[in-house]
């Protein structure tokens, strides 16, 4: 019987003692032995594995207890894992360490109140998953042990909550402690859309100080997210910290799939001929020097083909996220940054200097923040890099077709809602007056506005100014509709009493120069097809017909 794919699956012995598919990072456990710091924060985009890769460190290195309380280790969860192949040398470590493991994506609540008291109750659970050292403690330690279990304490007693666990379980140990922090940045982001950054950033500055940057009984620390905020706000005097971010090869391979990963999966589940689908949809990420699939994507993508191998790609990791920093972006778009969306989303590349110590409070300071925001949490990739004085900077693209979804949903959405907002009774009024300059001047102002994502093509500015006339009162917009011996574009119908139909044919220019010539071409072919005969059959008799021809963002309106 074939695995199961892990889909939402992020604890690594649910995994293992079900026998779901593992894609094999326990290469993980040796990469940070070799390269360890005391505390490392690893940077890579939501959904690419940091929860089960945290999940996986924590059974390496805790100390584990069977039913009897007899002390053992998790090595059968390891078998045939490429870590136990390592040696001596990194397998010692298994089973050595109290560990605490914290998760802090529970703290994406609506006020700082909900998200502390989250905070609180995560905190909670990790006392209560050490509950068996209370026992062994003098009576001030075990009280407040069973206060934090409780979560019966004042706010301000939670600041140096780790430390004081951590000092306790060394104790009682006798070994130092590794200390697992998942998703450090939710709670900052969160807490800057909903505005309260200022409290959050307060309280968890002061929880990282003591747990990580004053704390003798830390083993090492790891910590994961996906930005990388600034020193200032958040790890301010920290020396015992190593950043991690895309740019480095430091772990490249550990979060992601690479190809052969992705060459291994597809040939366990036999599925073939689909290889590039999923390649040009899923793939294009660049960590370091690595090239990696979205991992929850392209299993998402394996497994709806597992069960139907005419399934088609869908924008999976888009449906999980907000997208809220897209909509900000093209919301807040000038024309400069308007052209480099439609850069982009053409498949061409922007270059743009490197700020990787920013704030969520920097974010839309600038226009490079912003878009150095998108590129750390996923929604842009590396082509090249370089340095110019003390200067870096990146050359920028779309990783996907997934995120070139994204973009394009975004723009639809944005478009759409500005539509609904602006007074166009001047076109709507042109267009039955055939006043065919002040349609071109109007239908221009529009187009300059808007984002282009078909590399100008007819389909372009078909939905674009569908979108324009769909509003229009007491008229139905008609698309592609069959008439005579052919299609005509756009048609729009008055109420059958009154018998107004405007029917337009759109070309696109090759040349500005062309623009004339191609506005006359759809008229003739509106004539030349007949496009006026199924309608006149329905009742219709007043006709308005429009070539409009199409070179960037310039038309050519031609009327009869």
């Amino acid at each position: 019987m074939e695995r199961r794919l892990p889909i939402g699956i992020e604890d690594f012995k649910e995994m293992i003692e079900n026998d779901y598919y593992y894609v094999d990072k326990s290469g993980f456990v040796k990469e940070l032995l070799d390269n360890r710091s005391e505390v490392s924060l690893l940077m890579r985009p939501r959904r690419f594995g940091k929860t089960l890769s945290l999940s996986m460190l924590k059974y390496y290195f805790e100390k584990a207890y069977d039913e009897n309380g007899s002390e053992t280790d998790n090595r059968s969860l390891f078998e045939g894992l490429r870590i136990m192949e390592a040696g001596e040398l990194y397998t010692k470590h298994m089973g050595q360490y109290p560990v605490i493991s914290l998760s802090l994506k529970s703290a994406k609540q609506p006020d700082f109140e909900l998200a502390f008291t989250m905070l609180k109750s995560q905190i909670a659970d990790e006392f209560c998953r050490h509950h068996g050292v209370a026992d062994r403690l003098e009576e001030s330690d075990r009280k407040r042990f069973l206060m934090f279990m409780q979560e019966s304490g004042e706010n301000a007693q939670y600041l140096d909550a780790l430390a004081f666990l951590s000092r306790i379980l060394r104790e009682v140990y006798e070994k130092k402690v590794i200390l697992l922090i998942d998703e450090y940045d939710v709670p900052l982001e969160n807490a800057y859309f909903n505005g309260f950054y200022q409290q959050m950033t307060t309280f968890i500055r002061s929880l990282f100080e003591s747990a990580l940057k004053t704390n003798a009984n830390l083993e090492f620390a790891v910590v994961t997210g996906s930005l990388r905020i600034s020193k200032e706000s958040i790890f301010t005097g920290f020396n015992n910290l190593k950043m991690v971010s895309l740019l480095d090869v430091d772990y490249s391979e550990q979060f992601g799939f690479t190809q052969a990963e992705v060459d291994r999966m597809l040939q366990y589940y036999g599925i073939t001929g689909r290889e590039e689908e999923g390649k040009a949809w899923y793939d294009g990420y660049q960590f370091g020097k690595t090239e990696v699939y979205n991992p929850w994507s392209i299993l998402m993508y394996v497994d709806k083909l597992r069960l139907d191998r005419d399934a088609i790609p869908r924008p999976y990791w888009a449906n999980t996220l907000s997208n809220s920093i897209i909509r900000e972006l093209v919301e807040r778009a000038d024309s400069s940054v308007k052209q480099e969306l439609e850069m982009l989303i053409a498949g061409g590349t922007i270059e743009k200097p490197v700020h990787e110590d920013i704030t969520y409070e920097d974010i839309y300071r600038t226009a490079d923040n912003l878009w150095n925001f998108l590129f750390f949490t996923g929604y842009l990739k590396k082509v090249e890099e370089r340095q110019e004085d003390v200067a870096n900077y990146l050359t920028l693209a779309l990783p996907d077709l997934e995120v070139k979804y994204i973009y394009q949903n975004t723009i639809l959405e944005w478009f759409d809602r500005k539509i609904r907002h602006k007074d166009l009774t001047g076109i709507y009024n042109a267009l039955l007056k055939k006043e065919t300059q002040l349609l071109e001047r109007e239908i221009s102002v529009n187009l300059m506005e808007t984002i282009s994502f078909y590399d100008y093509r007819e389909k372009y500015y078909h939905s674009f100014l569908g979108s324009l006339l769909k509003m229009m009162d007491g008229y139905t917009i008609k698309s592609n509709r069959e008439s005579g011996l052919g299609r005509s574009v756009l048609q729009l119908l008055s109420a059958p009493y009154d018998g107004i139909a405007i029917i337009m044919e759109l070309k696109v220019a090759d040349t500005y120069a062309q623009l004339v010539e191609k506005a006359e071409e759809a008229l003739i072919q509106i004539e030349e097809k007949q496009y006026d005969a199924e309608l006149r059959l329905e009742g219709y008799h007043t006709f308005i017909k429009y070539g409009i021809s199409f070179y960037k963002k310039l038309c050519k309106v031609m009327c009869r």
